[in-house]
């Protein structure tokens, strides 16, 4: 009788929203909420939040970013502030605190949003790793987050443009992170053979 594959690992994941009417209480974040939702539907580990709500402020996004690496967090996602109006500047904040810049991604979530909105073009996310976390930033609208993560799907649900978060696991892997198991119902981590551990069936 084989052994059952060990129990996942507990992550630690950041998730920031950047609003300056959210942070004020003008109107009610609905950033946090959808990340949080989409996180604990796609992955099998144990989850721990840490949740920042934060105004369009570089300096304050960049030192936030610096403390959810410093508290181990191995993955952050933020949400907002990546268009080009003049408050926009999460993309520069992120910039700033990266030890390497993630290209393809940013290239994929604008890619999948344009089969949507033509204004994707406009959008500016950018990924980075810094020390051993991965950075993304992510749009700002909850379909729009769900649906770069996700990808495309046809009609039997099979995936026609791979979303962003299928890489995800494997780039953490590679900087030295914990092993991020995935719902195969709402998004299929890839991983090379030699990369992937035995498949988890309860």
């Amino acid at each position: 009788m084989s052994a059952l594959p060990p129990s996942p690992e507990p992550v630690r994941i950041g998730i920031v929203s950047v609003s300056d009417r959210a942070s004020t209480g003008v109107y009610e974040d609905k950033g946090l909420p959808a990340l949080k939702d989409w996180l604990t539907r796609a992955l099998h580990n144990p989850l721990q939040f840490e949740a920042r709500l934060i105004p369009d402020e570089q300096e304050r996004i960049s030192a936030t970013l610096i403390e959810l690496v410093e508290v181990g967090c191995s993955l952050v996602l933020t949400t907002g502030g990546t268009g080009p109006a003049l408050r926009d500047v999460t993309p520069e904040a992120t910039l700033a605190v990266a030890h390497k810049e993630m290209p393809g991604f940013g290239e994929q979530m604008r890619q999948i949003s344009l089969r949507f909105v033509p204004t994707a073009i406009l959008s500016r996310q950018v990924a980075v790793v810094r020390d051993r976390s991965l950075i993304i930033n992510l749009p700002g609208q909850p379909r729009a987050i769900a649906e770069t993560l996700e990808g495309l799907r046809d009609a039997e649900g099979k995936p026609i443009v791979p979303g962003i978060f299928a890489a995800v696991p494997y780039c953490i892997d590679l900087i030295g992170g914990p092993y991020l198991e995935t719902v195969d119902a709402v998004c299929q981590a890839f991983r090379p053979a030699s990369a992937r551990r035995p498949p988890r069936t309860v």
